[in-house]
């Protein structure tokens, strides 16, 4: 670990001819690096020339004797930062193994895979000397790993100031906003794989964004231009599409919820998206405003939240004030739960195979009786045509009647 350079953590030993190597006592740390040293000479490590830092007294004999000059790399920090982030003002130990017990195995590391070789290997390492020591309980400190994939120049490299790649990210938090940019890298692709960046497609992050803005501040309001503006789906009278709106936003909480927890922030705003263009279709009609609206419209809000925080925080602060209520932050509110019933499906597709080969498909209730499912799979044109008449050998429901399989002599 010694590194022979001025900069870095002393290494708190002592060497005194009589005693050997020799720790510095506790009362004494931690050691502290002198604020100016001489960098001329020969290269090596100022310190060693520095009398004033490297005399000392044998902390044991009171003879002279000689500080350690090598210091640690930042790596030996690193290596149990987490521990000490419990209670970094404690200065009688480390750390305080309550809250070490309370808290730790930590529940998620996410890194990149090139720092995490290292770093995982030192803070393992780290982690069973503790526990050898005591000082700990458990001997692995992280429960899970992920590591995120790495975003590359256009040109497909890594991006360094020497192949002139470089983005600049401070550019298009300026023209975009911060949300902007952090929705859009989530968006680019696959957390895990990274890869080149390119900035097409931001500014259809940025119109959702907008999207959103004016679903929540103007629900009345009406798209120029749009036929069926302020007019509710075909065949949809208010009870039916407030239950729309709230099947559509309790389905989108289900999945959502999932791919946060699996680190699918690609799929997870496409979702959003879709739940926003959904109420958009409804915006200006009877039921924009009304209860399912409202309830969907803080349903996006808090499932975009973690994602978007200032965006989503100003618009809860507006809808919190628009009903009188005290403010609050949406990032201490609890994640909503979903409402099984409101999004539970009403009608299932059933892929239908003849001697299991796929020929058509079909929509029917989720709730259909198996001899009316037969009736309407016989009666389909296509099936119909291929059987010519022929009486079915036996019909096949697989996955508790989600595919149907009509046997027929070859």
């Amino acid at each position: 670990i010694s590194r022979q350079r001025y900069w870095g953590t002393p290494i708190p030993i002592i060497y005194c001819d009589r005693d050997g190597i020799v720790p510095v006592p506790d009362h004494d740390l931690p050691v502290l690096l002198p604020e100016e040293v001489d960098y001329r000479g020969r290269g090596d490590n100022p310190l060693k020339r520095d009398p004033a830092f490297l005399n000392v007294e044998c902390p044991r004999c009171g003879g002279p004797a000689r500080r350690e000059t090598d210091t640690m790399d930042t790596f030996i920090d690193s290596s149990w930062y987490w521990y000490r982030y419990l209670s970094p003002k404690k200065a009688d130990g480390p750390l305080d193994r309550a809250l070490v017990d309370r808290w730790c195995p930590v529940d998620q590391y996410t890194g990149g895979a090139e720092h995490a070789v290292m770093h995982l290997l030192y803070a393992r390492f780290f982690t069973k000397a503790l526990a050898d020591l005591g000082i700990v309980g458990e001997r692995e400190p992280f429960r899970r790993l992920f590591n995120q994939g790495q975003i590359l120049g256009a040109d497909g490299e890594r991006m360094s100031k020497s192949r002139g790649n470089v983005e600049d990210p401070d550019e298009y938090v300026a023209r975009y906003g911060a949300d902007t940019v952090r929705l859009f890298l989530m968006f680019m692709g696959p957390w895990d794989q990274g890869g080149p960046w390119s900035p097409t497609g931001i500014e259809g992050v940025h119109r959702f964004l907008r999207r959103v803005w004016t679903l929540v501040l103007d629900p009345g309001g009406m798209e120029a231009g749009d036929a069926e503006a302020g007019r509710l789906p075909v065949g949809e009278d208010e009870g039916t599409a407030a239950t729309a709106i709230r099947r559509a936003a309790h389905r989108t909480l289900r999945e959502v919820t999932a791919d946060y927890e699996a680190f699918h922030f690609n799929t997870m705003v496409a979702k959003l998206m879709e739940l926003t263009n959904t109420l958009f279709r409804y915006r200006g009609t009877a039921v924009a405003g009304g209860s399912a609206w409202s309830e969907a419209i803080d349903l996006l809000l808090l499932m975009l939240a973690p994602a978007a925080p200032h965006i989503t925080e100003e618009l809860w602060s507006r809808r919190l004030a628009e009903r009188g209520e005290a403010w609050r932050s949406i990032h201490t509110e609890r994640w909503p739960t979903v409402d099984e019933a409101a999004a539970a499906e009403e009608t299932r597709e059933v892929p239908i195979q003849v001697n299991g080969k796929l020929r058509d498909r079909i929509e029917v209730p989720v709730d259909i009786a198996t001899a009316e499912l037969e009736a309407l799979v016989l009666a389909r044109p296509k099936i119909a045509a291929i059987l010519g008449g022929r009486k079915p050998e036996r019909i096949v429901h697989a996955a508790n009647g989600r595919l149907v399989n009509v046997v027929v002599p070859e």
